[in-house]
Formats: C-alpha cells, sequence, structure tokens
C-alpha cells in the first residue's frame, strides 16, 4: 500500500534519490532557518500538497522556503529524517511500522490509499498458486504489506513463497525480465510494468479489505522544532483545503511537479481518497483517526515488524494537527 525534479519521467520515479529545490528565497533565509527540507514519493499522494503549496504560495506566505528531495519508498526518509537530512517526509500505511516504533513522528494525515496490489505473471491466477515461487517486494513498505495482508487471507505465509527483497525500481525491471514471479507493488509503478507486460494479473488489492483503512501520512524527525512543525502542518493543511476544492486543479498542480502525463496522475489519484481539513480534524478529535492506525499496528504486530501496537497518541501529533487549524 499506494510514493519534483525536473525532467521526471514515471520510468525514472523508481530512481533512489534526486534532489530539486523549490520556491527557495535565497541564503538569507536559510539562514534564518526558514530552510524546510522535505522528502516525497513521486506520485499523486506525495507530489499533491507540495505542488499546491508551490502553486498558492503558501510556503511564502508562512516564511518557509522548501527543500524538496524525491525518495522512492517511505522507510527511506524515516532513516533520512533520523539522519538529520530531513525535516519532513511522507509516507504510504506500509511505512506506518517505523513512527509507530519511534522513528519518527506522524504530524498530519494525508490521503486514504489503495494502490498497492499483488502482481503476478501471466498464467498464474491466484495468491495460492504463489507458493514456492519468487516475490519481488521493496521490504517495510506498502507493497510488502498488500503482500502480508493477501496471504493470510489465502491462508498462507511468508514462508510458502520465495519472498525476494528488492528496491522499488528493481522489482520493476525484474518482473518485466521475468526474474520474479510476482510482487508486491504500488501505482502508478504497475502502470509502467504494465506498458511491457500488459497481460500480468492483479492477484491482490488493498480494496480488498474494508474493514482495514490505509493512511498515507506526512512525517516529521523526532528532533525537528514544534514551531516549525506548526507552521509546516498549516500549510500543508491549507494545501489540503485546495485539493478538496479544486480536484482537477489538484492533479494538473501534481502533474506539473512530477513532469509527467496529467492522464497517468489521474490514474493514480483514482486510488486516493482525500478528505477535508475539517474531517480530518473532527476524525481525530473523535478517535477515527487512531482507529486507522491501532489497526495498522495490530496489523504490523501479525507480521513481525513490531512487538506490540503502541497508543497512536504515542506518535500522532493530533493534539498538533488541531491546534494548527484553530489558528
Amino acid at each position: 500500500m499506494r510514493m519534483s525534479q525536473p525532467a521526471l519521467t514515471l520510468a525514472a520515479a523508481v530512481s533512489v534519490l534526486a534532489l530539486s529545490v523549490t520556491g527557495c528565497s535565497g541564503d538569507s533565509e536559510a539562514a534564518q532557518g526558514t530552510t524546510v527540507r522535505f522528502g516525497y514519493i513521486s506520485d499523486y499522494n506525495g507530489a499533491s500538497l507540495l505542488a499546491i503549496a508551490d502553486q498558492q504560495g503558501l510556503w511564502k506566505k508562512a516564511g518557509l522556503s522548501p527543500q524538496y528531495k524525491t525518495f522512492t519508498n517511505g522507510p527511506l526518509q524515516i532513516q533520512a529524517l533520523g539522519a538529520g537530512d530531513l525535516d519532513f517526509g511522507y509516507i504510504g500505511p506500509g511505512a506506518m511500522w517505523l513512527p509507530a516504533s519511534g522513528k519518527a513522528k506522524v504530524v498530519a494525515v494525508n490521503t486514504l490509499a489503495y494502490a498497492d496490489r499483488v502482481i503476478a505473471q501471466p498464467g498464474i491466477g491466484s495468491v495460492k498458486d504463489l507458493k514456492d515461487k519468487k516475490v519481488g517486494v521493496p521490504e517495510g513498505t506498502s507493497g510488502d504489506m498488500v503482500l502480508n495482508l493477501a496471504l493470510q487471507k489465502a491462508g498462507m505465509s511468508e514462508k510458502d513463497i520465495q519472498k525476494v527483497p528488492m528496491d522499488p525500481s528493481t522489482v520493476v525491471s525484474a518482473f518485466v525480465s521475468g526474474q520474479i514471479d510476482a510482487a508486491g507493488l504500488w501505482y502508478p509503478l504497475i502502470d509502467t510494468i504494465k506498458e511491457r507486460k500488459p497481460a500480468l494479473k492483479e492477484l491482490a488489492s488493498t480494496k480488498e479489505f474494508p474493514g482495514q483503512a490505509f493512511p498515507t501520512a506526512f512525517v516529521a524527525g523526532n528532533g525537528t522544532k514544534p514551531a516549525l512543525t506548526s507552521k509546516v502542518v498549516a500549510v500543508l493543511q491549507k494545501a489540503n483545503d485546495w485539493r478538496s476544492a479544486h480536484p482537477d486543479e489538484a492533479i494538473d498542480a501534481a502533474a506539473g511537479l512530477l513532469d509527467v502525463d496529467r492522464s497517468k496522475v489521474a490514474a493514480d489519484a483514482a486510488n486516493v481518497q482525500t478528505m477535508s481539513t475539517a474531517d480530518l480534524v473532527a476524525k481525530t478529535k473523535d478517535g477515527t483517526v487512531d482507529g486507522w492506525l491501532k489497526g495498522l499496528g495490530d496489523f504490523f504486530v501479525r507480521t513481525g515488524q513490531l512487538k506490540s501496537s503502541p497508543a497512536p497518541d504515542t506518535y500522532y501529533r493530533g493534539d498538533l494537527y488541531t491546534k494548527a487549524y484553530a489558528k
């Protein structure tokens, strides 16, 4: 489960790191500590709010100057946050076990995502058919998450398959070349594979688990200053409300930042449920967001990624999120 720089294509979106600086106001602002180092994944979920914040001048209004860095998945951003190389990042639901284990703080819920799939080569008809097959997956990501969900639903475990840990770009190339039988991955990378393997089979989807929510989120490093976090969250909230009110224009903005065809971004956005900031604040206050996170925490206990499922308020700054909206 469903992650910029100039001349970015979807094929290039799987490169591990590529730096792009946007909205910079010069060395004087950086010296004053207003520069925000922000990681994201090159898809609609990861890019749309940042693109809107640029387009609508929200960073400038907040006295902030963003520096964007592209990553292929959430765990790499958590590592960068821990190393002090980023202030904020974006993660999908499959990486939520990392803030739950204390590696970062969730500062804003972004969307509910349903872009993750288990895909297989033609001729493989079901998850049960994956027994003893080679399955490529980026470990600790939403691709890993959907694979485990599918295996559990089929009464299987990772012991029943040959799990091959790979970074997302390697999963793409290995599937296309036939080196692996199946993969746990997400759109829009699956669209990249379909261009070469149109007959691939989708064996499982996060859409098949209505009792489980899959929130994407923005995260901050444990050492990121609260005052800066409050400013950034306020910018994200304003961008989020603009996205909710202007869904078509939000796709245009994301396509512009990513420098990819609009139709591909629109297809990616079709796997996303957006919510207004007022709705997210209400869901934070009434415990809905905690329920989403607790459900993921319980799942990660079953997969062995967490020893126990922590209380969401130990890593979700819902108090800060609601206060930022009140301002």
